[in-house]
């Protein structure tokens, strides 16, 4: 196998058609570690809008437990990855979802801002740091899964391409990005797990290094201050060479599946995908998806 031979496959297939199987390839094979970084890095943008850093904080679940619900996010968006988005397990990943989030008065607005940081945040993610960027198969292949998966959480008025997605999120960024209390904490929380992966003596590190990959709108609305540039360029340049080095290795074989990273910890005798996540008793007046 040569290192072009998934993006000549890519190639042959569909992205209208065959864009769970695309999408899979690259996740899977040609970026499975930067994919899981980018699509962290959406979610935790996504922070830094008030209402969802409100909402996070309420539920004590992400300052608590954050191991926890680190662990079940990344379990549940694999497995529509991995088996299929109309698959038993695919299907059951997002009926969790479903009611997870039915439990709380979350708006349209906010479910399609956080569905475009899962677009555009890894094209952009791999255009800065990947071995290769995405080519123009996985772009429209990756906005076609996450708008097949959108739909599958009755999430109205979904954009219909790459761009659309691009314009929604750096609107909706300009217009709610703001320091709350809430976002910062959770974003403190987070840090913090991921300085937990490694030697303690490198934990300040690994926070220094997160604040450099941060753009400074996202850094402004959590309060940080800017780090110095020459740690920035480094930090940066640093990522940039990884991308590189990993250019000359030779293709993934076997799949490697989110679920198999050693950050997720919380299962060492597996898991049940129907028992992840948080169980919510009470289901205030607000938006609730209608399908399981």
């Amino acid at each position: 196998m040569h290192r072009a031979h998934w993006l000549q496959h890519i190639r042959r297939l569909d992205p209208e058609r065959d864009f769970e199987e695309i999408y899979r390839i690259s996740s899977t094979h040609e970026f499975p570690w930067d994919t899981m970084q980018a699509l962290g890095f959406a979610l935790y943008r996504t922070y830094a809008v008030p209402s969802i850093g409100r909402l996070l904080l309420g539920t004590g679940e992400f300052t608590a437990r954050p191991q926890k619900r680190y662990d079940d996010t990344v379990l549940i968006l694999d497995a529509p990855g991995e088996h299929g988005l109309d698959s038993a397990q695919g299907r059951e990943a997002i009926r969790r979802m479903n009611r997870m989030h039915r439990a709380y008065a979350i708006s349209d607005d906010d479910f399609r801002y956080v569905l475009a940081t899962f677009v555009v945040v890894p094209k952009r993610w791999l255009d800065d740091y990947g071995w290769r960027p995405y080519s123009r198969h996985e772009v429209r292949a990756a906005t076609n899964y996450y708008r097949a998966l959108g739909a599958r959480m009755n999430i109205s008025d979904i954009p219909a391409t790459f761009e659309e997605f691009e314009q929604l999120m750096e609107d909706y960024e300009r217009a709610h990005f703001a320091y709350e209390e809430g976002g910062r904490a959770v974003s403190e929380a987070t840090l913090g797990l991921m300085a937990s992966w490694y030697p303690a003596p490198l934990a300040p590190l690994v926070r220094a290094g997160s604040l450099c990959l941060m753009d400074p709108p996202l850094r402004t609305a959590f309060g940080y201050a800017h780090p110095p540039a020459a740690l920035e360029r480094a930090v940066r340049g640093g990522m940039r060479l990884r991308g590189r080095l990993v250019r000359l290795l030779p293709p993934r074989r076997k799949p490697f599946f989110a679920r198999q990273s050693s950050t997720v910890r919380g299962y060492p005798d597996g898991y049940r995908i129907a028992e992840l996540g948080t169980f919510p008793q009470r289901c205030p007046a607000g938006r609730e998806p209608a399908g399981d």
